[in-house]
C-alpha cells in the first residue's frame, strides 16, 4: 500500500501548505494593517502639529438674541456645567467723565451694588464672584455663580440696572470708600511713570486721566453727576449681555425677557466725539523720585483706534519692537520690559517702557527712539515676523481658553465695532512685513514723541540732557517780562529824544 501512504502524505503535505499559505496572508494583511496604522498615527501626529501652529482656536459662534429693549444677547450653553458667567458691558466708559469730575463712571459702578452682603452671596455661598470694572470705553459687570440659580443672578443684575440706590448716603459712603483706597494705596515708580505718560501725551484729552479718578477729583463729584451719568449711559441699547454655563438658552432668554425686559431703553446712545489733543511736548519730563538706584523710563507715541486697519499690526508691532529694543541695547535683558499698543475707541497710546539703572536712562530713552525709526524705515525679516506671530498667536489661545477672555474678545466686537473673533484671529495670521512697516511709518510719521524718566533728578537732568532738552516736574521757568521804559526815557536810535508832536484839534 506504498501509494496510499504516499497519497497520505501528499495530502498532509498540501493541507499543510495551504494552512501556511493562509498564515502568509493573514501575516501579510497584518503587516499591512499595521502599516497603515502607522501611516495613520504619523498623519494624526501631523495634523496635530499642523493645528498647534494654526491661529488660536476660536470658539464656536454663539447664540444671538436681542431684547425689545435693545439689549444684545449672546449665548453659549454648556450642558453639563454647574456653573454660569455673565458679563454685561455698557459702552461708556471714563471717557466720558465731566471736565473736573474723573471717576464719575467708577463711582456710578461703585453704587450699583453698594451692599458688602451681595457680593458675599457670590464668593461664599456661590463660590463665584461679582465685580464691576471701568475703563475709558466701558463699564463692565461679572457675575459667576450656580447655573441653578441663574433666575436669582438676573434678578440682581436687574436691581442695580433698573432701580440703582442712587440715595445721598449711597453716594457719599462709595465716595470715601474710593478717595480712601485711592489715598492707602501706595503709588509705585512704575504707576507713577504710567500715569506721567499718558498725561503728558495726551494732556486734557480724557485718555490722560486715570480711570478711577483722584481724591481732588473724587470730591467734586456730587449725587446729580452719577444721576446724569445713569440717565446717558446706563441703558439696555447701549450694553451687550453674554452667558456661559450650564443654562439652556431657552431658559436664559425666558428669564432675561422677564427680569430685564423692564430696564428702560435711553433715547439716544451719547457718541465718543472729543475734540484731538494737542502735539506732546517734545521735551523728557523728568519726574523726581530719588528712592533708589532705578529709574523708570517711558517712550510713547499715538497709537490707533481699534477700528484702525493697522491696529492688528500696532498690536504685532509690540513684540517687534520689544524683542529689537532688547537686543539693541543688551542691559535691558536683565530688567522688566513691556511695550503694549492701548487702542480705544478713539486713537490710542503706544508706548515702551523699562526699569534700569540711572545711569542707562538716556540710553534706554534714546535706544527705544531709534528702535521705532527703524521699524518704520525698513522691513522686518521674515524669521522676525513669524516669531513675533507665534507669540501673539500663543497669548490669544491662552486669552480664549477661559470664560472671561472669550467674553472680552466678542464684547469688544460690540464695543468697538470689530469683524467676528475667528474673523479677526485669521487678519491676524495674515499681517506682512509691509503691514508692520505701514503701521510703524503711520506711528512715527510726525515725530511726536512724549519721554518720562521717574527717578533721582539730580543725577538724570544732566544725562538725560545730553539726548535732547528736558523738562522738570515742578519746575518753575522765571518769566522774563520786557522791561518798559518811562516815557522820559525813550531814545531813538542816535540816542536823540524823539520828538512827540499832538495831534491837531479837529475843527
Amino acid at each position: 500500500m506504498p501509494h496510499l501512504r504516499c497519497f497520505a502524505l501528499l495530502s498532509v503535505l498540501s493541507e499543510f501548505l495551504e494552512r501556511s499559505a493562509f498564515a502568509a496572508e493573514l501575516l501579510m494583511k497584518s503587516i499591512a494593517l499595521k502599516s497603515l496604522l502607522r501611516k495613520g498615527l504619523l498623519a494624526a501626529g501631523i495634523l496635530a502639529l499642523l493645528q498647534s501652529s494654526l491661529p488660536a482656536q476660536v470658539p464656536m459662534e454663539p447664540e444671538r438674541a436681542r431684547l425689545l429693549n435693545g439689549l444684545r444677547v449672546l449665548i453659549w450653553s454648556r450642558p453639563g456645567d454647574q456653573d454660569v458667567f455673565l458679563k454685561l458691558r455698557i459702552h461708556s466708559g471714563a471717557a466720558f467723565d465731566l471736565a473736573g469730575k474723573g471717576g464719575s463712571m467708577a463711582l456710578l459702578g461703585d453704587i450699583l451694588f453698594p451692599d458688602p452682603t451681595t457680593r458675599e452671596y457670590f464668593t461664599e455661598e456661590m463660590q463665584g464672584r461679582l465685580n464691576v470694572t471701568t475703563n475709558h470705553d466701558s463699564l463692565t459687570i461679572t457675575m459667576q455663580g450656580r447655573a441653578r440659580e441663574f433666575e436669582r443672578i438676573v434678578e440682581i443684575l436687574r436691581t442695580a440696572l433698573v432701580t440703582p440706590q442712587l440715595t445721598p448716603e449711597n453716594v457719599a459712603k462709595v465716595r470715601e470708600g474710593r478717595i480712601k483706597v485711592i489715598k492707602e494705596t501706595a503709588i509705585s515708580p512704575a504707576m507713577l511713570a504710567d500715569r506721567a505718560i499718558a498725561a503728558r501725551l495726551f494732556g486734557d484729552f480724557p485718555y490722560g486721566r486715570p480711570y478711577g479718578g483722584s481724591v481732588e477729583s473724587l470730591e467734586r463729584i456730587e449725587r446729580p453727576d452719577l444721576m446724569l451719568a445713569r440717565e446717558r449711559f446706563l441703558s439696555p441699547n447701549n450694553a451687550t449681555l453674554i452667558v456661559i454655563g450650564g443654562i439652556q438658552s431657552n431658559r436664559a432668554m425666558r428669564a432675561l425677557r422677564q427680569l430685564l425686559g423692564i430696564w428702560r431703553k435711553s433715547e439716544q446712545v451719547v457718541p465718543a466725539t472729543f475734540r484731538q489733543p494737542s502735539a506732546p511736548d517734545a521735551r523728557t519730563l523728568i519726574v523726581n523720585s530719588p528712592a533708589d538706584q532705578s529709574v523708570e523710563v517711558r517712550l510713547a507715541l499715538r497709537g490707533f483706534n481699534r477700528q484702525d486697519a493697522d491696529s492688528p499690526a500696532a498690536d504685532l508691532l509690540t513684540v517687534l519692537a520689544r524683542q529689537r529694543w532688547i537686543n539693541k541695547l543688551p542691559e535691558l535683558a536683565k530688567s522688566p520690559v513691556y511695550v503694549r499698543h492701548e487702542a480705544f475707541a478713539l486713537p490710542g497710546m503706544f508706548v515702551l517702557g523699562t526699569s534700569v539703572d540711572n545711569l542707562l536712562a538716556g540710553k534706554a530713552l534714546a535706544s527705544a527712539k531709534e528702535v521705532m525709526q527703524s521699524l518704520a524705515s525698513s522691513p522686518v525679516s521674515a524669521a522676525e515676523l513669524e516669531q513675533a506671530k507665534n507669540e501673539a498667536i500663543a497669548l490669544a489661545n491662552k486669552e480664549l481658553s477661559n470664560a472671561d477672555g472669550i467674553s472680552a474678545a466678542w464684547l469688544d466686537s460690540d464695543t468697538y465695532g470689530l469683524p467676528s473673533v475667528a474673523e479677526r484671529m485669521r487678519a491676524l495670521s495674515a499681517i506682512s512685513s509691509s503691514d508692520i512697516q505701514r503701521a510703524a511709518s503711520r506711528l512715527v510719521r510726525d515725530n511726536a514723541f512724549a519721554s518720562v524718566v521717574v527717578g533721582n533728578a539730580d543725577v538724570l537732568k544732566a544725562q538725560i540732557e545730553r539726548y535732547g532738552k528736558v523738562e522738570s516736574m515742578g519746575e518753575i521757568v522765571p518769566k522774563t517780562e520786557p522791561r518798559v521804559e518811562s516815557r522820559s526815557e525813550l531814545k531813538t536810535n542816535n540816542n536823540v529824544k524823539p520828538q512827540i508832536k499832538t495831534p491837531p484839534k479837529p475843527e
